[in-house]
């Protein structure tokens, strides 16, 4: 326990993220004073950084479109995808409130692209895409909420450990913050006793107590080197990650000091489209996604052989190309390419993607053997044309031509730590348990720092409209 409080509140809110806004928003309209920490210089965590995707069963697109869906069609693929390691309870609850939460950006404000997309794993077309591809703008919206509500974000504010009493509840949180400017004004308040204490790199330690409840939504660990590759040694700094520099396991291992039971720690998501030529999720990633998945083929250039489905969900595509031990070339013709028209011509322009003119002269360039090519391209669109059985799986595919309009393009494709589904085990009020499977008293959680939903691996388009349904639970829970 801490000796003194520097300040207190009700609800305390730790990460800024889709996840924590929507607990914030949720408590503090519950009537709940709110504070939230952030610890980057930036508000917004992975979300702001996202292409602003929302998968969700019933959602308004798919109603204007009549497209057939269901909470339980996507329940199944959830749980195909997971492997079955997902826990039943928290995926059902996902699943009937994702397109709620798809409605309640809505309201705040966020606009969506007039388009409905299907991607691997998904049995139907259920994603939709806010209308600048960009989940900063989910973000944007939650904090003309706040402002309105009166609720601030201190950025530069990192959580060193939770407080708890004598019986293990949580009362509170050690704070360490980098600046004076961005923190709360902590010089009065009801429960002070001292000021701040500042050490000699100038941050300052605050302990801030929560008088209702604390809300972990602190992200998932894929830029935390150290941690990641403890739960799986292959993804060592030779893999690079989609993720912000935030994106580290401080929140996850202060839960860990209380006893928090984790799940799934070593089942870490790699994104098969990462562009090997570009740091992060970038215009190559997105080309990868919309153009050369649906519409090319994925080839290993040791041999010139397709090597996967290329529509499988993103951990059976992530595995066979580690499998081959080197970059792999995505392959797509002048159709396909069109999918993604403004992505194709930024890769151009960087040269993450480059054009031939035959696949003899890609071939030649991937220093691949041409014939080989020729034969995979052609037994490719074999299959296409004639609705053979596609050996990998992929075809039929309504998005799926015969590779032949030249120019063609490649890029070189490398998996990318993109998201971590193992984390701290939440029952369906976003409590956190314990490993005596007790809730943790007030200590909620929500986004990637928790696990369980997805179990081995999650769906495209999964992690925004997860973070706002178990956001709003926990902040509506916290706020009681």
């Amino acid at each position: 326990m801490a000796e003194f409080w520097h300040i207190s509140t009700d609800v305390i809110v730790i990460g800024s993220g889709a996840a924590g806004l929507s607990a914030a928003i949720e408590a503090r309209q519950a009537g709940a004073a709110v504070m939230v920490f952030e610890k980057m210089p930036v508000i917004g965590g992975n979300t702001r950084i996202s292409d602003g995707g929302l998968s969700a069963p019933g959602n308004f697109m798919q109603k204007r479109l009549g497209i057939t869906d269901s909470p339980r069609m996507f329940y199944d693929d959830i749980m195909r995808a997971g492997l079955g390691l997902n826990h039943p309870e928290l995926v059902k609850i996902f699943t009937q409130n994702a397109s709620d939460a798809i409605d309640w950006t809505r309201q705040l404000g966020v606009q969506y692209q007039d388009r409905v997309d299907k991607f691997g794993g998904h049995c139907a077309a259920r994603c939709v895409t806010i209308q600048n591809n960009a989940g900063r703008d989910i973000i944007k919206a939650q904090i003309r909420r706040l402002d309105q509500m009166q609720v601030s974000v201190h950025t530069r504010h990192a959580l060193e450990d939770l407080i708890t009493d004598d019986s293990g509840t949580v009362i509170g949180v050690r704070i360490r913050s980098r600046s004076r400017d961005s923190g709360p004004d902590l010089s009065s308040g009801p429960d002070q006793d001292s000021g701040p204490a500042a050490d000699a790199n100038q941050t300052m330690v605050q302990h801030i107590r929560a008088r209702r409840a604390v809300v972990l939504a602190t992200g998932g660990f894929g830029s935390d080197v150290a941690f990641r590759s403890c739960q799986n040694p292959r993804l060592d700094t030779t893999i690079l990650t989609t993720n912000h520099k935030g994106a580290t396991a401080e929140g996850l291992v202060a839960a860990l000091h209380i006893h928090a039971m984790p799940v799934h720690l070593s089942w870490i998501q790699l994104g098969p489209w990462g562009c090997a030529d570009e740091a992060g999720y970038g215009k190559g990633s997105r080309f990868a996604s919309y153009s050369i998945f649906p519409t090319g083929i994925l080839v290993n250039p040791a041999t010139g052989n397709r090597i996967v489905n290329e529509w499988a969900d993103r951990r059976q595509r992530s595995d066979a190309m580690l499998a081959t031990g080197h970059v792999c070339a995505g392959i797509v013709d002048a159709k396909g390419a069109q999918k993604d028209p403004d992505s194709l011509a930024h890769c151009l322009k960087t040269q993450k993607t480059r054009q031939f003119d035959s696949l003899t002269r890609l071939a030649e360039a991937w220093q691949m053997p041409s014939d080989a090519l020729e034969k995979t391209v052609s037994e490719y669109n074999h299959l296409v044309r004639t609705g053979k059985k596609d050996p990998f799986g992929k075809l039929p595919h309504k998005n799926a031509g015969p590779i032949d309009s030249p120019p063609f393009y490649a890029m070189g494709l490398w998996p990318k730590v993109h998201y971590t589904p193992g984390g701290l085990q939440i029952n369906e009020n976003a409590q956190v348990i314990d490993l005596n499977h007790r809730p943790i008293g007030h200590l909620f959680a929500a986004g990637e720092v928790t696990g369980g939903i997805h179990g081995a691996g999650r769906l495209g388009g999964c992690a925004l409209p997860e973070c706002i349904v178990f956001g709003r639970i926990a902040g509506q829970q916290a706020a009681i």
